[in-house]
């Protein structure tokens, strides 16, 4: 079966980094620059273990605070949902026109089963935008984050099991979309708007050569 969506219509764009690389600010800034929707995989799981009536939100719960990934079924799930969702909307301008869209990924896929179930059973992704940072500031970022955020993973102890759970799961998936070409590095200790810049020019690269109107 091939999948859902069809990736000559539907443009997916993988966003990775560290916890605390910057992901979420960026791409607030390109759905800005380039009306994407915006699809952040921990707000999803978070939104669905409060949600009334989950079948998963205590297995969320839990995952979230050890710092472990949830099982991929469920994110995938609920990634590929909330794109169908979205596509009803009937969003405006060129990137939504006659069944097209285009979606930031953030924080996903975070293990190698997740992308390779999301490249074939949901949709193949154009390119993963991946946020580059030391675990000094990224340390420094969620803890300031922390103060404000009511997260409950925003504390040293779960901040530092993810950076373990980032290295061992995550950079494998890194390396294997980046054999393929996919991967476009930003070094994001930089100031949010340097980091904007460099990103925002990768995305128009990514948009002239498919031929896509920004």
């Amino acid at each position: 079966m091939p999948p859902t969506f069809d990736n000559r219509k539907i443009m997916v764009i993988y966003v990775l980094g560290g916890p605390g690389a910057g992901k979420g600010t960026q791409c607030g800034r390109l759905v800005e620059d380039f009306g994407f929707c915006h699809l952040s995989a921990g707000d999803l799981l978070r939104a669905e273990q409060n949600r009334e009536g989950s079948n998963y939100g205590d297995l969320i719960r839990t995952c979230i605070r050890e710092g472990n990934i949830v099982p991929m079924e469920v994110t995938v799930k609920l990634l590929q949902n909330a794109m169908e969702a979205t596509l009803k909307e009937g969003r405006p301008g060129d990137g939504w026109a006659n069944g097209k869209g285009r979606f930031l990924v953030d924080g996903f896929p975070r293990k190698m089963d997740q992308a390779l179930k999301f490249d074939e059973e949901v949709c193949l992704a154009s390119m993963v935008v991946f946020f580059q940072t030391t675990e000094e500031v990224m340390l420094k970022r969620l803890l300031k984050r922390g103060e404000t955020s009511g997260r409950e993973d925003d504390n040293v102890e779960s901040i530092k099991k993810r950076f373990h759970t980032y290295k061992d799961q995550t950079m494998p998936v890194i390396h294997y979309y980046a054999k393929q070409g996919k991967v476009a590095e930003i070094d994001s200790t930089a100031s949010v708007e340097v980091v904007h810049k460099e990103a925002s020019t990768l995305v128009k690269k990514l948009f002239a050569a498919q031929g896509t109107p920004a």
